[in-house]
């Protein structure tokens, strides 16, 4: 493995820290490669190492009694995970698996309650990202609660676009194009009504397929589609 790979400066809960720090952390951490589908960290174990994503992609997913699979979210590389376990210093609250070919490096629980401690700079980047985590989950049981199932599907794909577009563009590229199975999981729904509600969208001009991409062509357009029947 390429020394130069071993580096958390792509990293950005960590910009607070400087180079000898940085570098000193990185002697601490366990350098690991995944494979597609590979399980990096399964729900209820009681490992609680926090892990930062170099390179590649990773889902964090859980099971339903009868073995469906519930995708939550996906990461990239620059993003962590873990933090829950470190915290609470309770069992993994879901599964994480490799996308694809994926590079990590994971620190023990103890040093990273010490980077809090030692850099309060990155305990607020923490608790900003927790909070978000907590407003996006309230939402969705919300819409859950509320919402039909082709207004759920809206909401998940202008949540996506959302978070990939700048403050005032009004079009966004969600790559890779989500998968249909993935979108009806995490809004409990079926494959075909996520087609079909693709299939109508575009046809209202709202999105449109490319090669390896969705792009959602009018934000504004979709957010008033979800607003429309919203009653929360």
């Amino acid at each position: 493995m390429a020394e130069a790979a071993h580096s958390l400066s792509g990293i950005p809960l960590l910009r607070s820290l400087d180079d000898a720090a940085r570098q000193s952390l990185e002697q601490r951490c366990r350098w690991q490669r995944f494979n597609a589908q590979d399980e990096i960290i399964g729900h209820e174990s009681n490992a609680r190492d926090v892990y930062f994503i170099i390179s590649g992609r990773v889902r964090v997913v859980n099971h339903s009694l009868s073995g469906r699979e519930i995708a939550f979210h996906e990461m990239d590389a620059g993003e962590y995970f873990g933090e829950l376990a470190a915290i609470d210093e309770q069992p993994r609250s879901a599964t994480v698996v490799a996308l694809n070919n994926s590079l990590l490096a994971s620190i023990s629980p103890e040093t990273f309650i010490n980077l809090l401690h030692d850099h309060p700079e990155m305990a607020i980047e923490v608790l900003r990202e927790l909070a978000q985590f907590v407003r996006v989950s309230t939402n969705r049981i919300m819409e859950l609660s509320t919402l039909g199932a082709h207004n759920r599907v809206h909401s998940e794909i202008l949540r996506e676009a959302r978070a990939l577009a700048g403050a005032d563009d009004n079009s966004a590229r969600i790559s890779p194009i989500p998968v249909h199975a993935d979108i009806a999981s995490r809004v409990s729904t079926t494959r075909e009504t996520v087609a079909r509600v693709l299939s109508d969208l575009a046809k209202q001009g709202v999105v449109k397929r490319e090669k390896n991409a969705l792009v959602v062509t009018d934000l504004e357009q979709l957010e008033k589609i979800v607003n429309e029947v919203r009653d929360f």
